[in-house]
């Protein structure tokens, strides 16, 4: 699946859903305030690493693919679960680029904050794109193997690389 920038996803979204994923990131950020303050700020920041929208836009991917099928006449239970987590391992594999950005910006925020987030972003692209680039490929291979038969059934092996 080739990544693209779709502006008519927005036009699917209703008005609630965004307030959702508001309420949602702001009660993260929160908790993530209060057990910064109760436990100090390196164990409340082991709580920023998890992004605070995710919860909601999962439970929102799922809806939305879902309803989609519905219109269609069609269940599309397992669509919107399965787009949920394709969403999950996407968010997954995109959290080493976040662990590569904290890693570069803390060893180089001491020479210059500028420079740091620069090369830190730049890490974050690097690794979040290769890690895009190594799942896809990883998923083209063991598809491959699977359909010459030298592979497990699938009915016995879970899917690693959805």
């Amino acid at each position: 699946m080739p990544v693209k920038l779709s502006l008519s996803a927005l036009k699917q979204t209703r008005w609630y859903e965004y307030g959702v994923r508001f309420l949602l990131g702001g009660l993260a950020t929160v908790l993530t305030g209060i057990v910064g303050a109760r436990f100090g700020v390196s164990v409340g920041g082991l709580f920023l690493a998890l992004p605070a929208i995710f919860c909601a836009s999962a439970t929102l991917v799922e809806s939305h693919e879902r309803r989609t099928k519905q219109k269609a006449g069609l269940s599309g239970r397992r669509r919107g679960q399965e787009a949920a987590a394709l969403d999950a391992a996407g968010a997954a594999w995109g959290s080493i680029g976040l662990v590569a950005f904290a890693a570069v910006f803390y060893l180089t925020a001491a020479a210059s904050v500028l420079g740091a987030f620069a090369a830190a972003l730049t890490v974050w692209a690097v690794v979040s794109v290769s890690a895009w680039w190594l799942r896809r490929k990883l998923r083209i291979v063991s598809h491959r193997a699977r359909r010459s038969g030298r592979w497990p059934s699938s009915a016995k092996t879970p899917h690693l690389f959805p």
